[in-house]
């Protein structure tokens, strides 16, 4: 049966991939050790388990979600305390908050509620893969704009063609960045705020990453620099910061206009989100702060350890100071995929060639840290080996 063209616009999702090379390698009896994808080892906190167990048995939590698609109003309220209390910014939870499945989620419907056929989408390369897929499934046109090392991985507004942001109705942002671990500045912030008002561009600002930063840099939120709430919204989630990653939870916070239209589209896409993990999300923003904390530290020692043996390699290099990932120069003379295929070949350590990210992401690799400790030394122990010969 003939499926719709759009989708043959689509690359192949990075980490299915991946999984599908790691789950053959394994099949075939390879201790094959993954530091490609994103996704915390350690436990969710019991208490937000609790909750969950807890609210869970109460069969009013069976039914369609309270508050349907915009989320339960008392997560919102918690979600707009927290933004007070981290980031000093004030939001409306009926207006201005919406809950997610996800940030990732955000991202689709976001395109959907402001985007129209062939209009252009900026996004950054090397960016975050989902996000040109959800340009193209929404209709629109991606434009690649550049983010350079020499630039701190931050996109340089004079650099893109008047007649495109001209005709560009949307960005894609992503700091703390994946997959560069760049952090954003306010300065930068204050002129992504300019950039966007001149062009009439609604700013998509992705920050799942917010909390995992490590000594001597600052958290920082899109909605602190003025006027931010004029031009755009902010999405972030609870997967990276309490190990939430499967339950499927976020917020879009900012434009009340964006975030009604957004919340449209999700009225008619599904039906909420289940009102336990609701509560659950509510628990963690209370009471968990000291497990992030604890998380950045068990992050920071492992950063350590590949540096590192990196290092021992001859492969030196000053890391940003966000995500759990690492954005490492391939060694001289050798392409991203050489290097990655190499590594898989010859050590079974899969890592994430740059050029999944874009054209600009050729010559790195992105290392993952959410492994557990013994498995991360183990890879180290192999790269080492292999490339000390």
């Amino acid at each position: 049966m003939k499926t719709a063209e759009k989708l043959t616009k689509i690359p192949p999702y990075l980490f299915m991939e991946l999984r599908k090379k790691i789950n053959k390698a394994k099949a075939d009896g390879i201790d094959v050790i993954s530091l490609a994808i994103g996704d915390p080892v350690e436990a969710t906190p019991d208490s937000i388990i609790d909750e969950l167990c807890a609210t869970s048995r109460d069969p009013l939590n069976h039914r369609y979600p309270i508050d349907e698609e915009k989320g339960m109003l008392a997560f919102r309220r918690e979600v707009a305390k927290w933004y007070e209390t981290r980031y000093g910014v004030t939001l409306n939870p009926e207006t201005e908050i919406l809950g997610l499945i996800g940030s990732k989620e955000g991202c689709h419907h976001f395109i959907i509620a402001r985007v129209n056929p062939e209009d252009i989408v900026l996004m950054t390369d090397p960016g975050y893969p989902a996000y040109r897929a959800s340009i193209l499934l929404g209709g629109g046109v991606p434009y690649n704009v550049p983010i350079l090392p020499q630039n701190g991985y931050l996109p340089v507004f004079e650099d893109i063609p008047p007649d495109v942001a001209q005709k560009a109705t949307a960005m894609f942002l992503n700091y703390p960045n994946n997959p560069t671990g760049a952090c954003a500045t306010m300065e930068f912030l204050n002129k992504l705020v300019e950039f966007a008002r001149t062009y009439d561009i609604a700013v998509c600002y992705d920050n799942p990453y917010s909390e995992i930063v490590f000594a001597g840099q600052q958290h920082i939120s899109f909605l602190m620099a003025k006027g931010a709430k004029d031009v755009g919204i902010e999405l972030n989630s609870l997967s990276k910061p309490f190990n939430m990653c499967g339950w499927r939870l976020g917020m879009a916070c900012g434009n009340p206009e964006l975030i009604a239209a957004i919340s449209k589209v999700k009225e008619n896409t599904d039906s909420g989100i289940f009102n336990p993990i609701q509560f659950a999300g509510i628990k963690a923003l209370q009471k968990e702060a000291l497990f992030v904390d604890k998380m950045i530290d068990l992050y920071g020692k492992r950063r350590e350890l590949a540096l590192k043996t990196l290092k021992k390699i001859g492969i030196e290099f000053n890391p940003p100071k966000g995500t759990f990932y690492l954005w490492v120069p391939v060694p001289k003379g050798m392409t991203s995929l050489e290097f990655t295929n190499r590594l898989f070949d010859k050590t079974a350590v899969v890592v994430a060639a740059g050029t999944a990210y874009g054209q600009y992401g050729e010559g790195f690799v992105r290392i993952s840290l959410t492994v557990p400790d013994a498995r991360l030394k183990e890879a180290m122990q192999r790269i080492e080996k292999e490339f000390k010969q």
